[in-house]
């Protein structure tokens, strides 16, 4: 039933405004708006035709988990640009990472950070 459905994303966020300096400004993506009754929404563009819903909830409290990843060619490089944009990257018991915040023990090398509204997001690099 839903195989030929165009599915998409979302996940709230606390300030809609703050997400879309954040989304738009810091990280580079194109973005756009739509207000309704509810307050709104922000659609994030991403490379290769998909989107991404983010909507405002009064209440929102952040996912505990990753809730969207951005492959990159160069880990050390994107790194180090968002870092230079003000992005400061998470760092986590247990995992063993280096000074940039990078995780490289398994996996892709990757490196958490969390939006305005406390959502993990991650970059990692893809070989």
């Amino acid at each position: 039933m839903l195989a030929n459905s165009k599915a998409f994303s979302g996940f709230a966020v606390n300030d809609l405004q703050k997400a879309k300096e954040f989304y738009g400004q810091t990280l580079g993506l194109r973005v756009s708006e739509e207000t309704d009754a509810t307050g709104g929404m922000l659609t994030l563009h991403l490379a290769g035709g998909a989107d991404i819903l983010v909507y405002a909830k009064p209440n929102h409290v952040a996912a505990s988990f990753t809730v969207l990843n951005f492959p990159v060619p160069d880990i050390d490089e994107a790194v180090s640009e968002l870092a230079r944009r003000g992005v400061i990257f998470e760092r986590y018991a247990g995992f063993d990472q280096d000074e940039k915040g990078v995780f490289r023990a398994e996996g892709p090398p990757i490196a958490w950070f969390t939006d305005p509204a406390g959502n993990t997001l991650a970059v990692l690099q893809m070989t």
